[in-house]
């Protein structure tokens, strides 16, 4: 014992000098506020509504245990509460690939709002699949609750504020995704919203009727009217034709615009409505 004792009182003098030669680092002040930069803006840019798919139950458990998540869930039963999942100054899981407004990655700069709904009603799920995204009509679509819309408004509208979110930039999941996305549907009331809120986006009715008009003069080109989808924020391809992912986008701006008659074929009041959008955002600034 007295040999291991020795040993013991050996290594600890070896390490003295080691421990001496440790100096202290003075603390150093974090100044906030002698200098501040102009060039800069708030890092949330985009506000992405969803709906969930699923019932209360299965929507928190998949929100809060799994893979993916949002920043706010809203539920569809009869309280006074939404539901903060995720911190706003923390990334949450919902937009995936996908691109808006020249922003590819979402996830970033966005504050997604999960909303507790069916989506499509039941009996017409399995009938229109076939490994591709179909065309629902606005019948097939499950109704949100006075309530849920309610309770948007209110979160929306309190995050529109904070972060100085442009109103084209308050989209559906399916605007950004496409060619993966329907949600949320053709009964969101994006109209509702914007007229009795003011939330988001909407055209103004002179405007359409006026474009309506402007192309039996002078019919635009494939290319022309990808533009103007492209204009207003959204991805589209440069091909002269209408395939299926341009129709996709077709179809992504029916549901959030035109949502009665969401077709993803594209018409002259489709081609009216998007013309009036620009018209009425023009300049809306996309990237900072």
């Amino acid at each position: 014992m007295t040999k291991n004792f020795t040993a013991l009182i050996l290594a600890s003098l070896l390490t003295l000098p080691l421990i001496s030669c440790v100096t202290t680092q003075p603390r150093y002040i974090i100044d906030s506020d002698t200098y501040q930069a102009t060039g800069k803006s708030e890092r949330i840019k985009t506000i992405v509504l969803h709906y969930t798919v699923s019932d209360n139950e299965r929507s928190i458990k998949l929100l809060t245990e799994g893979k993916v998540s949002a920043h706010y869930l809203i539920l569809d039963h009869n309280d006074d509460k939404i539901y903060n999942l995720v911190p706003e100054s923390e990334r949450a899981w919902h937009a995936g690939d996908g691109s808006f407004a020249g922003r590819t990655i979402l996830n970033d700069t966005s504050i997604g709002i999960e909303i507790v709904n069916a989506g499509i009603q039941p009996e017409y799920r399995g009938a229109l699949r076939d490994g591709k995204l179909k065309y629902h009509p606005y019948e097939h679509f499950v109704a949100f609750d006075e309530l849920q819309i309610k309770k948007v408004a209110q979160l929306v509208k309190d995050l529109t504020l904070k972060y100085d979110i442009a109103p084209k930039n308050i989209i559906g999941h399916s605007d950004l995704a496409p060619s993966r996305k329907i949600d949320p549907g053709a009964k969101f009331p994006w109209q509702q919203l914007y007229e009795q809120y003011g939330i988001g986006a909407w055209y103004d009715e002179a405007d359409k009727r006026y474009f309506m008009a402007q192309v039996q003069v002078a019919v635009p080109t494939i290319a022309e009217i990808k533009n103007e989808f492209r204009e207003y924020g959204y991805q589209i391809n440069d091909t002269d034709v209408w395939d299926k992912p341009s129709r996709d986008v077709i179809y992504a701006f029916q549901l959030h615009f035109r949502p009665q008659n969401p077709t993803g074929v594209m018409d002259i009041e489709t081609y009216a409505i998007l013309k009036a959008l620009n018209k009425k955002y023009a300049g809306t600034e996309n990237f900072y």
